[in-house]
């Protein structure tokens, strides 16, 4: 489920990417030739479909292409960006040279750029531009000092203590409304703090390593920092504690506690939250949202008991954390040792360009979207992607009227809701207003932050207004898609459409409609009617909707899910059935909505072999083509772990096993590792 942060934090050579804008018709067979066929050389023919799909269709290419050093997987996404990475690095520094005038987007985005380009200057400014911060902290006399520098420090996007995020009530879809959920620690889940396997403890130790390094680049001594490394390692074990597994948090009804501000700070009285919100300037909040008691419980016991300077010990951690980045080579550089060496296997960071653009698109990613728009995707591109997700959303609805286990009742609500999704293609017909925001050439730790006040005081003035329909949580230039369920609306940036190395006249169908029609629009309408997105309305309420037997059908059908993806483990870990279900019931849902649509082409009637493959060999191994890619075995724990996403690899593999055109397609039979016999195959919707 999407959330609307008050911060968002948000050796293979091939042809330039583009987008994909292959119409519906059919390309002619002799149109694409086999050597320039994705679906063709990446295949591993020493791999039998019929034991490992995903290794068949993209063996050859993950076989000469290994991960380069600096990153931790590498893959069709991948691809992509190294694609857009040029286009928009051309467009940062078209804009830093361009002499823009003050106030202008070309002006903000060449004055970010630059700072974060001056590595000079940023070197020879070592920890300084962070000095007010840890003056702030060192100010601290008493608790009411502390929670008001907590308060700042959320403003300014280091997020201490808790999570906080302004969206949608969940159970009133047209009111804004302050979210507060659990956070506060600096390893990616609560796991990591207690979990007892050999890779988690290597983590943990390495990381309480991390923690005592950096006091020690602020000048503490070995003695000392690890003294304050253990500081913070009590105050996040007692957060973590009492944090939610993966799991539990994709409950939308147990994550649900609305309360009044009164209620709120007679509850959680150390955390003095009138005051809190005051300094943060949501001041029109009248009510809270709170994800976890529990959790706000264990850290309001914390401010209270917990010693003031164990708090002001994490607060210079949380600075110097967030802040890392930004900051001369000695603290990138150990930064990057633990979370990118030691969490991912990345033995090479990437080149700061990269870093750069990647922290340009955060602050400011619709500016360069912009321009984006204008070089790369045109009105007749997003025109044909609308027309295709209209296509995969009409035969959702046909195959929603002929679900042999769902009522009449609980069906027609469920076409009601389909009919009603909103669907954002390619680009926002309206363009965020960075107008308010002001950037300098004086400082790239100076220039982070004023984007993130700037975030934060977009997304608190939300309060009390009606809700914005027009707004995107991704930019046009992201390879990615979501479903907000409040908004109930699908989102599909252009980006995700993009094929590497495929000319845009020479896709033909069975590569648009599993590509983009399976793999992304498909997957994404399921959400909406996954285990949590089916639990909204069609007016994005939380709302008990369904008849209870229907509710118990679906339940069943999906328990056959958790149980296939619980039998399958990735190094010493096993994957989390029902943390992942919900990504494994859309994509279930994506292959077969894309199918059944590319059904209806003129290429699959026809049955034209083309480069040696028929159309339903073509559209299977194009929806492989999706997934394609593979990961360090660091970075695939951290998957298992912090992850509603099952490994790639798992998510071509555990869905087509249960697609009967795919066992023909490929001849797949009794004996074969990919067989599940046909009572054993999860059919839902």
């Amino acid at each position: 489920m999407p959330q609307t942060p008050l911060v968002p934090r948000h050796a293979l050579t091939l042809a330039a990417g583009a987008l994909l804008l292959a119409s519906a018709a059919f390309a002619a067979p002799a149109s694409l030739p086999a050597a320039a066929d994705p679906l063709v050389r990446n295949i591993d023919a020493s791999v039998s479909p019929g034991a490992d799909f995903f290794s068949y269709a993209n063996g050859a290419w993950i076989k000469a292409n290994p991960i380069p050093a600096s990153e931790r997987g590498w893959g069709i996404a991948n691809l992509v960006y190294e694609e857009t990475y040029r286009q928009r690095v051309e467009i940062c520094t078209a804009a830093a040279s361009s002499g823009a005038a003050k106030g202008t987007s070309a002006q903000k985005v060449g004055d970010f750029w630059a700072t974060g380009m001056d590595s000079a200057a940023v070197e020879a400014a070592g920890a300084k531009p962070m000095a007010p911060w840890l003056a702030d902290v060192a100010a601290i006399r008493d608790r009411a000092g502390l929670t008001s520098a907590i308060a700042r420090f959320q403003t300014d996007g280091l997020r201490p203590l808790y999570g906080m995020y302004v969206g949608q009530d969940e159970r009133n879809s047209e009111k804004y409304v302050v979210h507060l959920f659990q956070g506060g620690i600096r390893m990616p889940d609560r796991d990591y703090y207690f979990d007892k396997d050999s890779s988690t403890t290597h983590v943990r130790g390495e990381y309480r390593k991390h923690v005592a390094a950096m006091f020690a680049l602020l000048g503490e001594s070995p003695a000392v920092a690890k003294r304050s490394a253990d500081a913070v390692f009590r105050i996040e074990s007692a957060l973590a504690r009492r944090s939610r597994t993966l799991e539990e948090r994709r409950d939308p009804w147990a994550n649900y506690h609305k309360m009044s501000l009164a209620q709120l700070a007679k509850k959680y009285p150390a955390s003095n939250w009138k005051a809190q919100f005051a300094a943060m300037g949501l001041g029109a909040a009248d009510s809270v949202i709170v994800g976890q008691p529990e959790f706000l419980a264990a850290a309001d016991s914390l401010l209270r008991v917990a010693p003031l300077a164990d708090w002001k010990t994490y607060l210079r951690w949380t600075a110097v954390h967030g802040f890392a980045p930004y900051l001369s080579s000695e603290f990138d550089r150990e930064n990057f040792r633990f979370y990118g060496t030691v969490m991912n296997g990345t033995t090479a960071q990437r080149p700061r360009w990269k870093r750069v653009v990647d922290e340009t698109e955060d602050s400011i990613g619709e500016l360069l979207g912009q321009e984006w728009v204008k070089k790369y995707c045109s009105p007749a591109t997003k025109a044909r992607y609308e027309k295709l997700t209209q296509d995969i959303i009409t035969t959702y609805a046909e195959r929603m009227r002929t679900l042999p286990w769902m009522s009449e009742v609980t069906k027609q609500r469920a076409l009601t809701k389909l009919a009603k999704v909103s669907r954002k293609v390619a680009y926002p017909d309206k363009w965020r207003d960075y107008s308010t925001l002001q950037f300098e050439r004086d400082s790239w730790l100076a220039n982070h932050v004023r984007a993130d006040r700037w975030w934060f005081a977009h997304e608190a003035a939300k309060l009390g207004k009606p809700i914005d329909r027009t707004e995107w949580d991704m930019t046009p230039q992201t390879y990615n898609a979501y479903y907000d369920p409040s908004k109930v609306e699908i989102v599909l940036p252009a980006a995700m459409f993009m094929i590497p190395g495929v000319p845009d006249s020479l896709v033909d169908d069975a590569l648009l409609y599993s590509y983009a029609g399976g793999s992304t629009i498909g997957h994404e309408i399921t959400h909406g009617f996954d285990d949590e997105g089916r639990q909204g309305d069609e007016n994005g309420n939380l709302n008990a909707w369904w008849l209870e037997a229907d509710s118990v059908a679906f339940t069943q059908r999906a328990q056959k899910l958790v149980e296939q993806f619980n039998g399958y483990t990735v190094g010493d870990k096993r994957v989390r059935g029902q943390a992942t279900l919900g990504e494994n019931l859309a994509d279930l849902g994506g292959v077969v909505l894309g199918l059944e649509a590319f059904k209806k082409t003129e290429q699959y009637r026809r049955n034209v072999i083309l480069n040696g493959q028929t159309p339903t060999q073509r559209y299977f191994l194009g929806y492989a083509l999706s997934w394609l890619g593979h990961r360090r075995p660091q970075s695939l724990a951290q998957q298992i772990m912090t992850d509603v996403h099952a490994p790639a690899f798992l998510r071509v593999n555990g869905p087509v096993v249960n697609v009967a055109d795919f066992y023909s397609a490929f001849g797949v039979k009794p004996g074969d590792p990919m067989y599940r016999k046909p009572e054993d195959r999860v059919a839902v919707w």
